[in-house]
């Protein structure tokens, strides 16, 4: 294979991955196009049995029309045969012979418009209960998708260094640091207030074993007075 053809054959393949990222990224919107052009067909189909069962309800009516024509024109022809005027009844037989025949073929087209009639009815039926299912499922697979949209969102947002996540626990950190730094200040800073107190002295007398009494600062001078004089 020369290097144009796989050149050639190399856009052919970019071409189609373009076509797919394409399909893929717009698939609900093909989907729900899909769907709507099904609902058109499913309504021109609705409006073709409309018209169908229109046809057939005329050709019923027409039969019905013809039924009462055979039935008068026999009682004309029973009438006729009754006065004794045979060529008349004759006749009026003959009247009743075409209507018959009339009839015979408005029976044929009436029966196939019933037959027709029954066939699209089953087909609107099959095709609207798919329909709706297919309906339903985009539904579901809309919400999937809002779902997963969000939950990418969510990973997106609360992952790697830059997240939000990752920024909010840095500066959660540095609180605490800066927590711990003041903490440590405020007890130096206790320490060195209780060298310089009473605090310091009670600390130094309790290394010395000295534990407090009832003893006045009057005798603990006449003491010390009473040591020197010895």
């Amino acid at each position: 294979m020369s290097i144009w053809s796989k050149l050639m054959t190399a856009v052919r393949g970019g071409a189609t991955e373009i076509g797919e990222a394409i399909v893929d990224n717009q698939a609900l919107r093909i989907l729900d196009q899909e769907i709507r052009d099904a609902g058109e067909e499913l309504n021109r189909s609705k409006t073709a049995l409309a018209n169908i069962m229109a046809k057939e309800k005329l050709a019923n009516d027409k039969c019905g029309q013809l039924k009462t024509k055979i039935s008068e024109y026999e009682t004309y022809a029973s009438q006729a045969l009754e006065k004794g005027n045979e060529t008349l009844a004759v006749e009026i037989a003959e009247k009743i012979a075409d209507y018959e025949s009339q009839l015979a073929t408005e029976e044929d087209v009436k029966s196939g418009f019933n037959q027709s009639v029954e066939n699209l009815r089953k087909a609107v039926t099959h095709a609207e209960s798919n329909l709706k299912r297919l309906k339903q499922q985009v539904d579901t697979v809309k919400a999937t998708d809002s779902v997963q949209k969000a939950q990418a969102a969510v990973a997106a947002r609360y992952s790697g260094a830059n997240s939000k996540m990752q920024t909010a626990t840095d500066s959660l950190d540095r609180i605490k640091k800066k927590q711990a730094e003041r903490a440590a200040q405020m007890e130096a800073a206790q320490q060195m207030s209780e060298e310089h107190g009473d605090a310091s002295l009670e600390s130094k007398m309790k290394a010395a074993g000295i534990k407090p009494g009832a003893s006045s600062a009057n005798d603990i001078l006449a003491r010390l007075k009473a040591k020197k004089q010895g």
